[in-house]
């Protein structure tokens, strides 16, 4: 039985005379499209304006801070959640026509489902509704006002009722199918990808909001009406409202009818990989910090001598703005093995810096749960070797002056065409001080903050005319031994960044 967050990634680990063959069935492919029977979604307008900004102004200022929106309408609920996940891409294959999507996802498998809850938002009844992005439509699960139960079941510091609530959660067959008992990884990183897109967008927007991966599992597993042996929910977000909270209750909310839970079905037949429920299960229940959080960077085992401040650009050097930039990123792996240029390295890192924890209502900072470092292996101005990056204090040091990029592309299950890229950024943290400071539920922070910071690569990548491809399988204990980590700490994402073919690309 797993318990901790260490035994999970070491039961999940890759190693590379241990791999056991695994052929997809086709036949059973899950969907990426979650339908309630007898609900027909509710269109959302399609055509509206954008925010005119740039990715840097929106990481490097704050426009929503202690300011709360008047009102809201059924536009801005459709711009926040086109800016947070639409259909950007088609492409035909041998089993039909597929859809790609705005928001990075592992083998396009698509586990993340959003719901959402508003509360005396113009043009829409209040109740809960989740998110079809197919039809870009909300589909009405629950009618009225639920939140006398969304504040009991989020526990959020503030009594006041939200003016809009979003619920995040992952189907876990759909990754499943492709990486068996390894998905929950990918349940993490995803869910983390969608999330950094609807804080951007909420910036954009210049609405204030939290973001919490506290509250209670099983009073919102109910509320949503998810069969939770496929389906949990791992993160919400909410925009606050003026109004004090109306009627609190002690009581549990009504299930949902069973036909409705049968949407988190994805596949006629589906496989259980207990691994996955176990550790999700571990970390249910939500533990307070037992000691004073640490900076992960300090706990890997490697320290720079020196460290170094980052030179930001005030502005960075972007193609694009925000919008269409979001609208535009793909997983991009036709490397070329050129260098790029220190202001778009420059504008790599200070994005990274930019680390909002006062949005976060989580018992404490989730960035504290990883540290973050960068491989070199074709940057002007810098010699190619192991950096770590701090960005508490915005600054990086040298570790190795050794040039490893090509040995981690072929740690990276012998994927060559990341050699060519210029930059790997290393997501990495010090799983038993995960496990004894936050808990089991410390994964979750650790691997969603990392798929933040993932996603946040790939936009500011594309926006600079880069591309990038976030990696999640690789063989780990080579992974840690290559960069010279303690047996504690392991690397939880690679995101590799670079010159490709066909981008338009600021000199």
């Amino acid at each position: 039985m797993i318990r901790t967050s260490a035994q999970y990634h070491q039961q999940t680990s890759y190693k590379r005379h241990e791999m056991t063959g695994h052929f997809l069935d086709w036949e059973n492919q899950p969907t990426v499209f979650k339908t309630y029977p007898g609900v027909t979604p509710v269109q959302l307008p399609g055509e509206m304006q954008f925010p005119d900004t740039t990715l840097c102004n929106l990481l490097k200022e704050d426009r929503a801070r202690n300011r709360t929106p008047l009102s809201l309408g059924m536009e801005d609920l459709s711009r926040i959640l086109m800016l947070t996940c639409r259909l950007t891409a088609r492409a035909r294959h041998a089993n039909g026509e597929f859809h790609y999507r705005s928001a990075a996802s592992a083998g396009a498998l698509y586990p993340t489902e959003i719901y959402v809850a508003p509360q005396g938002v113009n043009d829409i009844e209040d109740g809960l509704y989740h998110f079809s992005i197919a039809h870009h439509g909300l589909s009405l699960l629950r009618k009225g006002n639920l939140s006398p139960w969304i504040v009991k079941a989020a526990q959020p510091i503030s009594i006041k009722t939200p003016l809009l609530t979003f619920f995040f959660s992952a189907i876990f067959f759909r990754s499943a199918w492709k990486y068996r008992d390894r998905s929950y990884r990918y349940h993490l990183l995803d869910t983390g990808h969608v999330l950094e897109n609807l804080t951007l967008a909420f910036k954009a927007m210049g609405l204030p909001h939290t973001i919490s991966y506290d509250f209670d599992d099983y009073e919102v597993n109910r509320l949503l009406g998810l069969d939770d042996f496929k389906e949990v929910s791992l993160a919400l977000c909410q925009i606050p409202g003026n109004s004090p909270l109306q009627g609190q209750t002690d009581e549990g909310i009504d299930e949902i009818p069973d036909h409705m839970k049968t949407a988190s079905k994805v596949a006629h037949k589906e496989i259980d990989y207990p691994a996955i429920r176990e550790i999700h299960t571990a970390g249910v229940r939500k533990t307070s910090p037992s000691e004073p959080a640490t900076q992960m960077v300090h706990e890997l085992g490697v320290i720079p001598d020196t460290w170094t401040k980052i030179e930001a650009p005030p502005t960075w050097p972007e193609t694009t703005g925000y919008a269409e930039t979001v609208f535009g990123r793909r997983s991009r792996r036709n490397f070329v093995p050129e260098p790029i240029s220190p202001a778009c390295l420059f504008a790599l890192l200070d994005a990274l810096c930019t680390t909002e924890s006062e949005s976060n209502s989580t018992s404490s900072n989730p960035y504290q749960t990883v540290s973050t470092g960068f491989l070199i292996g074709r940057a002007q101005g810098f010699e190619p070797g192991f950096y770590l990056l701090d960005s508490f204090s915005e600054s990086y040091g040298i570790i190795s002056l050794e040039s490893i990029i090509e040995r981690m592309a072929r740690v990276c299950l012998d994927q060559a065409w990341l050699a060519n890229a210029a930059v790997h950024f290393v997501f990495m943290t010090n799983l038993h001080i995960l496990d004894r400071v936050w808990g089991a539920r410390g994964y979750r922070y650790a691997m969603m903050t990392a798929g933040m910071m993932g996603e946040r690569l790939y936009l500011v990548a594309e926006a600079m005319g880069l591309g990038c491809c976030g990696i999640g399988a690789f063989y780990d204990f080579e992974a840690a031994e290559i960069l010279n980590l303690n047996t504690e700490s392991r690397l939880l994402y690679l995101v590799a960044v670079g010159v490709v073919k066909g981008l338009k690309q600021i000199r």
